[in-house]
């Protein structure tokens, strides 16, 4: 059994996965078992070896010696510039037009599920950015659960499938994909476990975040447009009234003005 410390940031960029979501890993620690935790750097205190998550010492996973099979060099992560802020978001756009779901949506449940991290991997196995277990992916043909295009497909398409299944009840489709269809049916609802009432209640926030800004942004784009339909609604009637009445010698100079 391994014990955890994160600081508030690393809790909030992690998203419930102990895998390498950080991509400042620079070694990752291959467990007998199969899973694998990036980190920057160790130090091995009694029987376990401490492995910190992130630059400072706030975040860190004490992993007993025995059970660590071996470290490796962490491969190369994308630049956030070429992964998230170029290509990540027009596939998303993509896949969540194909399957008719908002894309916002779908950015909710990667930020909860990997921090964007395509070779995130969870404690349990899951991988990628939506963090697809194995056998998920291979019922949804993914083949490479980190290939972001292949990962981000079968998630959606995934999610898609709960939605229906569910007659488009988001909260039980959310838990659904954290916890697993069987047991929303058990409990006929979210089921009483912290992490998935955490998990549902962080999507769910973040995107209502993002749709009030939405809101927020087109309720100002329309007030402003309003404003300057109404601004030159009042210089035709200006430029009208002064057309109609006798022009005084310095006319063309106060018109002039009113159009500045």
């Amino acid at each position: 059994m391994f014990t955890m410390k994160l600081s508030p940031y690393l809790v909030v960029l992690m998203a419930f996965a102990l895998g390498p979501c950080s991509a400042l890993g620079t070694d990752v620690a291959i467990l007998h078992n199969g899973f694998s935790i990036s980190h920057e750097r160790r130090e091995v205190i009694g029987s376990v070896t401490r492995l910190y998550l992130g630059t400072d010492d706030g975040g860190y996973v004490d992993i007993p010696t025995a059970e660590i099979e071996r470290f490796e060099k962490s491969p190369l992560a994308p630049s956030p510039a070429d992964a998230a802020s170029q290509s990540l978001p027009d596939v998303i756009n993509a896949i969540s037009d194909r399957h008719h779901l908002d894309p916002d949506l779908i950015n909710s449940v990667i930020h909860a599920e990997s921090g964007f991290n395509p070779r995130a991997v969870s404690p349990k196995g899951a991988q990628g950015l939506m963090q697809l277990m194995p056998r998920t992916a291979s019922d949804l043909g993914v083949t490479d659960a980190f290939d972001p295009g292949a990962n981000v497909e079968g998630g959606t398409r995934y999610l898609s499938e709960l939605l229906e299944r569910y007659d488009f009840d988001l909260i039980k489709a959310l838990a659904a994909y954290n916890a697993g269809p069987e047991r929303v049916e058990k409990y006929h609802g979210v089921p009483p476990y912290y992490e998935t009432q955490a998990y549902v209640a962080k999507i769910v926030r973040d995107f209502n975040r993002k749709k009030l800004a939405e809101q927020k942004a087109a309720s100002a784009a329309k007030a402003g447009h309003h404003k300057v339909s109404l601004q030159r609604t009042s210089a035709k009637r200006t430029s009208a009234t002064q057309t109609s009445a006798p022009k005084p010698a310095t006319a063309p100079e106060v018109q002039e003005s009113v159009f500045r």
